[in-house]
C-alpha cells in the first residue's frame, strides 16, 4: 500500500510557493489548472484547487473554507532543525500556534498554513517516539 497526501487549496499558486519555499519541496508534475504534485518528502503531496464555498462530497453539510479550521487528519514534518524549519515556514506565511518546545520525543512546534490546515514541526532527539512507546498493544 501506497499513502498519497492531498491539500486542498483555494489558490493554487499560492500553496505552490509556500510548500515548495516553506518546506523545500518541487513540482514533479502539473494536472492542468487543478493540482499539482511535489516530491522531495517520504510521499507525494498533492495540492488540489478547490473553491472556498464548495462542498467535498455530494453529500457533505458543510462547505469549505480556508480560515483556520479543526480537522481530524493533520501532517507532521519531521525536521532536522526545528528552529529553522519554522522560521522557513512563517517567512512563506504560516501562522505560529505554539512556539518550539521540548518534548520527552524532541522538540515541536505547532502552526497553520495559509490555507487553515494545522501541521506540526518535529525534530526528533535520539529516542524520537521511543521515548514514550509502551509494549505492544497498549
Amino acid at each position: 500500500m501506497n499513502i498519497l497526501v492531498n491539500i486542498d487549496v483555494d489558490d493554487l499558486a499560492r500553496a505552490e510557493a509556500f510548500y515548495t519555499g516553506a518546506f523545500g519541496l518541487t513540482v514533479s508534475r502539473r494536472f492542468g489548472d487543478d493540482a499539482v504534485e511535489l516530491s522531495g518528502a517520504a510521499v507525494p503531496l498533492y495540492l488540489l484547487a478547490k473553491p472556498a464555498g464548495s462542498l467535498a462530497a455530494p453529500t457533505a453539510t458543510r462547505e469549505r473554507d480556508y480560515d483556520r479550521h479543526w480537522t481530524p487528519v493533520h501532517l507532521d514534518l519531521v525536521v532536522e532543525d526545528v528552529d529553522a524549519a519554522v522560521e522557513r515556514a512563517l517567512a512563506h506565511g504560516a501562522a505560529l500556534e505554539k512556539p518550539v518546545g521540548d518534548t520527552p520525543y524532541g522538540r515541536l512546534a505547532l502552526l497553520a498554513d495559509p490555507f487553515g490546515h494545522g501541521f506540526c514541526l518535529i525534530e526528533f532527539n535520539p529516542a524520537g517516539y521511543d521515548a514514550i512507546a509502551g509494549a505492544p498493544g497498549r
